[in-house]
């Protein structure tokens, strides 16, 4: 018997971060590497209470299958919370995924054909990668600098199906788009007719003051040229916890038909029961209070990396100090290569994430992506301290 892959098969691949994750499970490993919430931000008694309540008053409905948009009062809470950030949307425009990972697929599935460009920062969140790459487009890199995407170099992608952004904290390197850039790629991409898809997991932990409005608060999630051209993505991932897997997708009215028939097709519903235990915890405002100490703590951590930066590779990489999120972003002298010096790190008792992996052509092998939230502060400083030694070892 033999079995016959289909071409998209070819272009699955292993995610880089995952399998780094297996080898930072050895014992004594300091990982600086997984994308990880912290699991000391779960709210556990809060779900308990709520799975308890869900349990005694719908069980049959919570247990059953359910509505492939998702659970209705959780998006008409999705589509209020997103008002008050200026995305105007309507509930019927909400559709909850599973994880937010899942709206990237559906994305593809519905804008992509083989061949099609899509427009990518430089560098970009290696999950929207892996999630477009079997639908066989060709990545366009929009070339940027401290503050993200220039305007102007979105002509190369005149002809992209959509530009893929994460204006806050972004995955990985940590920047956040200032608002003057944000409205000047809107106005940049309008004038191409290109659509924008804006995934925002990490908006909600910024440490001093809050990002700038939503792109989509800008473009609009309506049809494009009507009332504008974006499509928003959200997650419960890393305000909650990332093993309920849900997500949210605000799409133009438009697209929406397609991407709820996808999802039908993939996996007909997210769980109905994980939707209407999110929904019991954060009906009353439960947020509000929560995701403040996720960011004091967060916060914590980033000083910390920032000072064992500072103490040992100051002079040795460049870095900036995000102001939100989970990453550093680090450019080591151009003649070393991440890659090849993870092993190495490994077997002096740290991990990274080399950062050729977040570029859609590969290259920039000299730079590297470090994540502060799961480890506590003395870890932190033990970690950055024998990455310091791996490098000057390699001068």
């Amino acid at each position: 018997m033999t079995w016959k892959m289909a071409r998209r098969a070819e272009r699955l691949n292993p995610s880089t971060i995952r399998e780094i994750l297996k080898i930072t499970e050895r014992p004594g490993i300091i990982s600086l590497a997984g994308g990880l919430p912290s699991a000391d931000t779960f709210p556990v008694q809060a779900m308990r209470e709520a799975t308890t309540a869900v349990l005694r008053d719908t069980p049959r409905e919570a247990l059953q299958y359910a509505a492939s948009e998702g659970f209705g009062p959780l998006r008409e809470w999705v589509a209020a919370h997103m008002a008050g950030h200026g995305v105007k949307a309507d509930a019927d425009q909400v559709l909850i995924t599973t994880g937010s990972q899942q709206g990237l697929d559906l994305v593809g599935k519905v804008l992509i054909d083989p061949g099609s460009t899509v427009a990518v920062e430089s560098p970009t969140y290696l999950g929207a990668l892996q999630a477009f790459a079997p639908y066989e487009p060709s990545f366009v890199a929009v070339e940027g600098d401290e503050e993200g995407p220039l305007p102007d170099a979105l002509d190369a992608a005149r002809d992209a199906r959509f530009l893929y952004l994460l204006p806050n904290y972004q995955n990985p390197t940590g920047r956040c788009l200032p608002a003057a850039r944000r409205l000047a790629l809107v106005e940049k991409a309008q004038s191409l007719g290109l659509p924008i898809v804006e995934d925002n997991p990490y908006g909600d932990l910024w440490f001093d003051e809050p990002p700038p409005p939503p792109v989509s608060a800008t473009a609009g999630t309506g049809e494009m040229g009507d009332s504008g051209g974006a499509l928003y993505l959200g997650s419960f991932s890393k305000v909650l916890a990332p093993g309920l897997r849900l997500g949210y997708v605000i799409a133009p009215r438009l697209l929406y038909p397609k991407l709820l028939q996808a999802k039908q097709a993939a996996d007909l519903h997210t769980p109905g029961f994980n939707q209407r235990v999110v929904h019991e915890v954060i009906k009353n405002g439960f947020l509000q209070d929560h995701v403040p100490t996720i960011r004091a703590r967060y916060k914590a951590q980033r000083d910390a990396m920032q000072a064992a930066l500072q103490q040992h590779l100051q002079g040795v990489a460049r870095w900036q100090r995000p102001v939100g999120g989970m990453f550093f972003w680090l450019e080591l002298p151009a003649h070393i290569d991440a890659t090849a010096l993870l092993p190495q790190a490994v077997e002096a008792g740290m991990a990274f994430v080399p950062g050729s992996t977040f570029f859609p052509q590969g290259g920039h092998t000299n730079t590297l992506r470090l994540s502060f939230v799961t480890v506590p502060p003395d870890k932190i400083a033990q970690g950055v301290a024998l990455l310091a030694q791996v490098l000057k070892q390699q001068r």
